[in-house]
């Protein structure tokens, strides 16, 4: 007779008890011009940071961040004034645990500078002058609600468009740097390799990676080996997945915003999937269908 459970396959580790994206943050000093493009896409600025040069913006249940202080490093790196992804702020059950534990596994430790009547949000170095951040205020309260002072007469909560969520992010590595990174990202955060035959949306190169909460995916993508001037190409997080139960309702919905979808005759808007064309020279945006 078998004993009760004792086949039961057990939960994957999530040692750092990750719960989902609290926020992505962008560092641009273009701030007006970026925020232009996020608005086309559905998200709404509902509050600025305290004592720097910070907007939230905001869509249903993604809080996406722009950092145009001019005091941080990583927004006077960029390049002709083209934003990029500058950090992922991970919930997590425990911040500080989990920050420590990342550096008892050898990740970078975040020197942060936190003035009066601001959080401490601890961070480790990751691709490129990238950051992920470690949160644990998100269900009674946010950080939010400490560093930032909401925007007058402006809606806190704007509900998604078309149901749009964060589905994962995508990161560019370098040549043969694949299965550093697998390694990395299954011993640091606990993230699962997918097999090659379960994909998403219409850009299916790469290796992807599951978060042990199930909530997001990790895309790694290598530099097309036919295609020299990419061999040398910086590592860093390149853009954000959207999930979306509807594609065309969510691709009909943007294009009236103004938002224009890249359409060529191997890539183009279809049910699994859509691409924004690239805008400031580097913010696009890739939706993905997932189910309701």
């Amino acid at each position: 007779m078998i004993q009760p459970h004792r086949e039961d396959v057990p939960d994957l580790p999530n040692r750092l008890g990750i719960d989902g994206i609290e926020f992505v943050e962008y560092a641009t000093t273009r701030p007006q011009a970026l925020g232009q493009v996020l608005e086309r896409m559905g998200f709404r600025p509902v509050a600025r940071h305290r004592s720097r040069e910070v907007t939230l913006y905001r869509q249903g249940a993604m809080n996406l961040v722009v950092n145009a202080h001019p005091e941080d490093a990583r927004v006077s790196a960029t390049v002709d004034g083209q934003p990029v992804i500058s950090a992922v702020a991970l919930r997590v059950r425990d911040a500080l645990q989990a920050h420590q534990r990342c550096i008892e596994m050898g990740a970078w430790p975040v020197a942060t500078h936190a003035q009066a009547m601001e959080l401490h949000i601890p961070a480790i170095h990751g691709p490129g002058a990238s950051r992920f951040y470690f949160v644990d205020r998100w269900q009674e309260f946010s950080i939010f609600d400490i560093d930032f002072t909401p925007i007058p007469t402006v809606e806190q909560h704007p509900p998604a468009l078309a149901g749009l969520g964060y589905f994962g992010v995508v990161q560019y590595i370098g040549c043969d740097r694949a299965p550093d990174w697998i390694a990395y990202f299954e011993q640091m955060f606990d993230f699962q390799l997918l097999p090659d035959d379960e994909r998403f949306g219409i850009l299916p190169k790469g290796y992807l990676m599951r978060s042990p909460c199930g909530g997001f995916l990790w895309q790694l993508v290598e530099p097309e080996p036919a295609l020299e001037q990419s061999l040398d190409a910086p590592e860093c997080l390149q853009r954000l997945g959207l999930g979306t139960p509807d594609v065309g309702t969510a691709v009909a919905a943007l294009r009236a915003r103004g938002v224009e979808f890249v359409e060529s005759s191997r890539l183009h808007p279809e049910d699994r999937g859509a691409l924004t064309r690239s805008t400031l020279g580097s913010v696009a945006f890739e939706l993905v269908h997932r189910d309701a």
